[in-house]
């Protein structure tokens, strides 16, 4: 069976068993669960239907979907097995069959879907254990005898092995596990499933979630018993594929060949290549392929470190293998030959992914040379320390592994223990979302101590409702509101919350709405009370303020409108990573590799300009997410979407179509007018632009108008002149610090740079070439205005003479210092002299030759009066 069977197998057989077929959800998990960078797993967007906070679309599902385990990166190679990208067969029950049911589809599908022998499949169940106070799992022992398997290929094994636990407290339960013995060819006699051996291969995981562990060691029975499985599609692909190892599938051997021929060896013949690179290739460049479909993009922080570093140990791969030229985009355009067709945001997404593995591929090579050059300092000393390995992993991008590898060929020693305990610090310091999860968990209880009824949210259709409090809740200084249908917008999207107030119907009550917090499909409103008090059940009227929200809708429409014209001036490329919109303003983060120039940005502001004049219509349109997709829909890349969708049109959909659940303006030109108050870098490859509408776009032009009509003031011109008034300006200003002579001879700027501070007094001596001295009298002066108190002599030679000048700010004559004194001291040094008043004084000589001397005296004489 090819892969793409055995997916088709999986999904088919529980679709006919009453399975809802799920797509794939993104690599990017959905904003309610910041606990992880990336799936890891096939029931992660599941989890709001187990945890009870969304209702499921069907009480059974069924799906394959991308996962991505970051700990397997430095494994990947070294085993037949390990990979970072994979796709995990899951089907699940929610509240519906249980230990029984979940056994008996798994032996069905394993003898009629994969064709196994009965007699090959052995399973594992737990076997209890004391300090969770559970024996072993009859339920499931009897499960699978009853379907058939004889007692003795059932193996009990402890918790580490057979029992499932997402964390350390939460829903959680005993699982069983199928195994296929390969036979005495793998093994011995003595091999048992759960053992470290070859003999027999896991190849599906049933898990019976059937209770909530809280505290540590503490079980309570779920209300509800669920089913979560999976199976390991590429693992599967190996037994059916009957090969040794994941990198001889299907999905890989187009890769590895790929690999060989790059290398110059015939493929899947030569003995002369480093399997190990080529398995590391073949894993990493699928998995960066599927991470930038899903809007990932290199970076020096989270998902897109992870990418950035797989893409770098490939990079750095193919360098040891001899590649020569560009080789990722290459891989993309295999691994898109290969899984495109199950995959459809592969073929969508093909430039995108290619500008971006052609850019990393290009600034990795200057990376790589510099690396290997800072490697071969550190060899030559005789080893690598764990803290010079660590920079060049983290500072340089320089990947441990080729470090290591370099070294080992050359007998020098790498600190891998300082290493790995600079890497586990890093980790901790970024480790992601652990307080975020803690806020979540906390907003989540807040809503469900409230009441269990979910808020409906009425905010879409009016900004006024009566209804009814459905709970109060005082907690830490803060009073919590739940109402039985409201108004008010939770915040999420990038958009913030509304505010409001809520009154009680006859008049004894008053509350301002200062925050209104989403979990899942519900809300909670944080209010101030201000008179009298809301008690559950109490009749109350909620209103929006009118003016907020319509000021944050203005914002929102505007920022489709910037996403829009952004793609249509830079590139498909462009996806949002990120965005506020407020009342204030709105903020926006989009992928891209380089600063706006100014043109681009003119470019990006009339063109959304454009479309507010042409007062298109905006409408919300409720659709299946198949149909929107189709539509071309643009959908924020690490976000949950259910078949049913909001999709938000702008105009006849052309340029502005997006999966958004935020509120909008009725027509592009309620926006007024649109202005960019800032571009610049949020993140590696991502930039980010600030900008305002509406009133709060006025008052920032007419800002900047008063200011153009203030600066024509101070010039005595007119606002439109301004521009020519100030260049006029700069034109003389650099005419006047270059000492303008007749050859402008005189730098004024770099004579200043050369002053020095002595106890808070600026002073220079210097030799200047001029023409005459009256240039050297102009540059006197020129520096007296640029360097404020100082003391300055200079020398120059003209016509063969020797002439000299001294300036001294007059609130140093009283230290001591005095021009003509100075002069005379440098003048008598080449043969010659001169005076002047004590701020100014000139002189001459007859010795050009003595002229540094002349100086130098003239210095010392300046420190001596200072001293």
């Amino acid at each position: 069976m090819t892969s793409d069977e055995i997916r088709e197998t999986f999904l088919s057989f529980f679709a006919k068993n009453d399975h809802k077929r799920l797509a794939s959800a993104s690599l990017v998990p959905a904003s309610y669960d910041p606990s992880v960078l990336l799936t890891t797993a096939g029931m992660h967007p599941l989890k709001p239907y187990f945890q009870g906070l969304e209702t499921p679309p069907h009480h059974r599902l069924a799906s394959c979907q991308k996962c991505f385990r970051t700990p397997d990166i430095d494994v990947v190679g070294t085993t037949t097995r390990h990979l970072t990208f994979f796709e995990m067969l899951g089907n699940f029950s929610l509240g519906d069959y249980f230990k029984q049911g979940a056994a008996e589809f798994a032996w069905q599908l394993s003898l009629e879907g994969f064709g196994f022998d009965p007699a090959d499949i052995w399973v594992t169940v737990f076997e209890g254990d004391d300090e969770l106070g559970l024996g072993p799992d009859e339920e499931a022992i009897e499960a699978w005898e009853q379907i058939g398997v004889p007692r003795s290929r059932i193996v009990l094994c402890p918790r580490s092995e057979n029992f499932w636990q997402a964390g350390t407290t939460g829903p959680c339960g005993p699982c069983s596990e199928l195994y296929l013995d390969r036979g005495l060819d793998w093994g011995t006699e003595d091999d048992l499933p759960g053992g470290d051996n070859e003999r027999f291969l896991e190849y599906w995981n049933l898990v019976f979630m059937q209770y909530n562990q809280d505290p540590v060691n503490t079980l309570t029975p779920l209300p509800a018993q669920n089913i979560d499985t999976g199976l390991g599609l590429n693992r599967m692909a190996l037994i059916q594929q009957g090969v040794d190892s994941i990198f001889e599938t299907d999905q890989f051997v187009p890769l590895m060949d790929l690999g060989r021929s790059l290398a110059g060896v015939g493929v899947r013949g030569g003995t002369d290549v480093d399997e190990r690179a080529l398995r590391i290739l073949s894993d990493h460049t699928r998995g960066m392929t599927f991470l930038i479909a899903d809007g990932v993009v290199p970076s020096n922080e989270d998902r897109g470190y992870v990418l950035r570093r797989l893409m770098r140990r490939a990079i750095a791969q193919g360098h040891r293998l001899g590649f020569e030229g560009a080789f990722l985009p290459q891989y993309v355009d295999v691994v898109t030959e290969t899984m495109g067709a199950a995959y459809p945001e592969l073929v969508r997404e093909r430039e995108t992914i290619l500008r971006w593995v052609t850019a990393e591929e290009q600034g990795f090579g200057r990376t790589l040379e510099t690396g290997l050059s800072m490697l071969d300092d550190l060899l030559a000393g005789g080893e690598v320390s764990g803290e010079d390995a660590f920079r060049l992993h983290d500072t340089y991008g320089f990947p441990i592994d080729l470090t290591r590898e370099i070294a080992g060929e050359r007998g020098v020693p790498v600190d891998l223990a300082g290493f790995d305990a600079l890497m586990e610090d890093q980790r901790l310091r970024s480790s992601a979302g652990a307080g975020a999860q803690e806020r979540v968990g906390a907003r989540q209880e807040v809503v469900r101590r409230l009441s269990e009824q979910a808020t409906a949210f009425t905010g879409y259709e009016h900004l006024e409702e009566r209804t009814t409090v459905a709970g109060v809740l005082e907690q830490s200084g803060r009073t919590f509101v739940k109402l039985a249908s409201s108004p008010f917008y939770a915040q999420g999207g990038g958009q913030v919350s509304d505010t409001g107030v809520i009154e009680c119907e006859d008049g004894d009550c008053r509350v301002t709405v200062d925050e209104v917090l989403r979990s899942g499909d519900d809300q909670a409103i944080v209010v101030e009370v201000r008179e009298g008090s809301l008690k559950a059940g109490e009749r109350v009227v909620a209103r929006v303020d009118r003016a907020v929200r319509h000021a944050t809708e203005a914002n929102h429409t505007a920022t489709h409108l910037l996403h829009a014209a952004l793609r249509e001036a830079l590139g498909t490329h462009v996806r949002q990573a990120g965005s506020y919109v407020g009342p204030d303003k709105l903020r926006f983060d989009f992928t891209h590799g380089q600063r706006l120039s100014p043109d681009e940005l003119a470019q990006v502001e009339d063109r959304v300009n454009a479309w507010i004049l042409g007062n298109d219509p905006v409408r919300p349109v409720t659709t299946t997410l198949k149909e929107a997709q189709e539509l071309g829909a643009m959908a924020l890349f690490g976000e949950k979407y259910g078949d049913v969708v909001r999709m938000v049109q702008i105009g006849d959909g052309d340029y502005s179509r997006e999966l958004c659940g935020g509120t909008h303006v009725r027509a592009t030109a309620e926006i007024g007018v649109f202005r960019v108050v800032s571009e610049g870098s949020s993140a590696s490859n991502v930039r980010r632009i600030e900008a305002v509408t509406g009133p709060e776009a006025v008052t920032l032009l007419r800002s900047h108008d008063a200011l153009v009509r203030e600066a024509a003031h101070a010039l005595r011109t007119s606002p439109e002149q301004v521009p020519a008034k100030v260049a006029d300006l700069q034109r003389e200003l650099k005419q006047a610090a270059k000492g303008a002579t007749a050859n402008g001879a005189v730098d004024i700027a770099a004579l200043a740079s050369r002053a020095e501070d002595l106890g808070g007094v600026s002073v220079l001596t210097s030799a200047v070439e001029v023409a005459d001295p009256k240039a050297l009298l102009d540059a006197a002066d020129h520096l007296k205005n640029a360097l404020g108190e100082a003391a300055i002599v200079l020398g120059a030679v003209t016509g063969g003479k020797v002439s000299l000048i001294a300036s001294v700010a007059p609130s140093l004559v009283g230290r001591g210092l005095k021009a003509g004194e100075l002069v005379k001291v440098a003048a008598k040094v080449v043969g010659g002299g001169g005076g002047g008043r004590d701020t100014m004084a000139q002189a001459g000589g007859r010795d050009p030759d003595r002229l540094p001397e002349a100086l130098a005296a003239a210095r010392q004489a300046i420190e001596d009066a200072l001293a």
